[in-house]
This record gives structure tokens, C-alpha cells and sequence, in this order.
């Protein structure tokens, strides 16, 4: 499919790039830079750049990658968070609040409103008793 390099299985690259074509996202969109990473990992990951900043210029997202020692896991998991990202703001922006939950949701948040606002008033009126305990009050 592309001559993209990634230390998985064929099928698991195959599968990533059909979902990125699906959501949109090219190899051409995407600007890659790698970075020392630091943590777990010993030696290795703070000398070599293992880590992975992957920006998706069309939506102008970033991600930043270093879950795994090595650079090229690092490359495939953040296309990976990429491809998650975008479906979440697709999902987010589809979904459309069914108006009987609307209708509930708002009813509780009223309720919750009215109950504080009585509590408020039936503290302001409530007297204060004097604190026998206390010297002094008699």
C-alpha cells in the first residue's frame, strides 16, 4: 500500500492506513520529529530520540508518543492516537443530545437548583441557639 517503515505486522500497517485514508489523513499531512524521551526505558531512551511528535497539520493537532523503547513502536502508536483523536472529534461533533435525556437532565439540574436555594433560605430564617457549653452566654 505506501512504503511506510514500521516495526509491526503488515496487516496491522495495512489496517492503520486504511483507517487513516478513511478519516482523511495522508502521510503528506503529517510532520514528524523525534525527541529524546527520558523514564523508564534505561540508557537508551535518554540517549537516543525515541520519542515521537506527530503534527496533523489540516486539523492542527499534536501528538507527543513515548509509551514504547523504541522510535519506530513510538511512530505507529502515534498514528494510531491520531487516528483515536479524529474519530473522537467526529464522534463528539455527530452526536446529538436525544431530547427526552435533555428534557431529564435539565429537570435534576432544577431540582438540584430549587433544593439549594431552599437550604439557603432555611438557614437565613433558622434563629441562632446560644451555646450553653460557653461561659459567658448565660
Amino acid at each position: 500500500m505506501s512504503d511506510l517503515r514500521l516495526p509491526v505486522s503488515t496487516a496491522k500497517v495495512n489496517a492503520l492506513l486504511a483507517r487513516m485514508a478513511k478519516l482523511g489523513v495522508f502521510e503528506a499531512d503529517l510532520e514528524e520529529s523525534f525527541i529524546r524521551s527520558g523514564g523508564k526505558g534505561g540508557q537508551n531512551v535518554n540517549k537516543v530520540s525515541t520519542a515521537v511528535r506527530l503534527s496533523h497539520k489540516p486539523s492542527g493537532m499534536e501528538i507527543k508518543c513515548s509509551t514504547h523503547r523504541t522510535q519506530g513502536m513510538n511512530r505507529y502508536a502515534a498514528r494510531v492516537m491520531l487516528c483515536e483523536k479524529l474519530e473522537q472529534k467526529e464522534r463528539d461533533a455527530n452526536a446529538i443530545e436525544n431530547p427526552a435525556h435533555k428534557k431529564k437532565r435539565l429537570a435534576k439540574l432544577d431540582r438540584a437548583r430549587k433544593a439549594k436555594r431552599k437550604a439557603k433560605a432555611k438557614a437565613a430564617k433558622k434563629p441562632k441557639t446560644p451555646d450553653w457549653k460557653k461561659s459567658g452566654e448565660w
